[in-house]
């Protein structure tokens, strides 16, 4: 369908590279794109489908977008409201998406909706969704603290009919995929997050040699060497734990409890570095002239977005008896 057919440790060292790039929202564009809004039409789609949206988006021609958050359903995704009522050979959505990166110009969703009116786990399906379509109300971009070039928007659907093909894989089995994806998306975010640690610490390594007070470059204060030291050990051990969770899963494994802990890693070292940093660059550190300031912003995402750090320690726990016993 016009992809390399690589397995998905390479997604994760492209993931690396983009971290190179100084501004969050670009990277998280590209992994809505790439691993987020596609993994489940790859897997499950039917050739139709994966002609009609996959190729065009691979190609760079359609932009998509993941229609699964709403105002009161984030992380909780069993608990979305929006149906997609069966009605001869059609869906009819309601209801309505929020927090959807690249919504106002994206070209499909990828939908998550109920339906069906059994179990919360049972009764939701993805639908194939073309933004062109009568009902569909896109709402302005919403003004956020940091990834503030991303475009991100609440959507609503009113009547919206698209046609029952459009369906990805089963129906009724739309939660389970998206749980398959949420891994992929997981281990993405925290594989973005490590060049911008090591790009911050460098740069407060290179400041605070030229920034003197008292007399002397704040680098050679001890509390602030063996703390950038600190930070830069955190960040490399996050690497070793995302690669041997990305091994373990083209390998074929179940890594839910590995990818929940490096999410949930990568959340609160993200906002330690940047935090840290920020601070050694002093009063420069509070404007938006330096990278710090942006990344401070940017990065405080990590803990939200793709499940709360919450979320990521309730999974953890139910895999706590997977530990070895003394």
């Amino acid at each position: 369908y016009g992809g390399m057919g690589l397995d998905f440790s390479y997604n994760i060292a492209v993931a690396e590279e983009l971290g190179n790039i100084r501004c969050g929202g670009i990277t998280m564009a590209i992994g809505v794109q790439a691993g987020m809004a596609t993994p489940a039409l790859t897997r499950f789609g039917s050739h139709e489908l994966k002609k009609q949206f996959l190729i065009p988006t691979i190609a760079g021609d359609f932009v998509a977008c993941l229609g699964i958050s709403e105002a009161g359903a984030g992380s909780d995704v069993a608990n979305i409201k929006t149906t997609a009522v069966r009605k001869g050979d059609e869906y009819v959505i309601n209801g309505g998406k929020m927090w959807i990166t690249s919504g106002s110009q994206a070209d499909w969703m990828c939908l998550l909706a109920n339906t069906s009116e059994g179990p919360p786990h049972r009764n939701k399906s993805l639908i194939c969704l073309p933004m062109n379509l009568p009902g569909i109300h896109v709402a302005k971009k919403i003004d956020k603290l940091g990834m503030r070039s991303s475009d991100t928007t609440q959507i609503f659907f009113e009547d919206v009919r698209v046609p029952c093909k459009n369906l990805i894989g089963e129906e009724g089995k739309g939660f389970t995929y998206q749980m398959l994806q949420f891994q992929e998306e997981r281990l993405w975010g925290v594989a973005t997050a490590l060049t911008p640690m090591e790009t911050i610490i460098r740069e407060t390594v290179d400041y605070t040699r030229q920034r003197k007070v008292f007399g002397q470059p704040v680098l050679h204060n001890q509390t602030v060497h063996f703390r950038l030291a600190e930070l830069a050990t955190e960040v490399e051990l996050l690497r070793s734990l995302l690669h041997r969770a990305v091994a373990l899963y083209v390998e074929g494994n179940d890594v839910t409890k590995f990818a929940s802990m490096a999410k949930l890693k990568a959340g609160r070292l993200t906002r330690e570095v940047t935090d840290s940093c920020l601070q050694f660059w002093g009063g420069m550190g509070f404007t938006n002239e330096v990278l710090v300031s942006r990344f401070y912003r940017d990065l405080r995402l990590m803990s939200i977005g793709g499940g709360t750090d919450e979320t990521m320690l309730s999974i953890i726990c139910k895999y706590m008896d997977t530990l070895p016993r003394k």
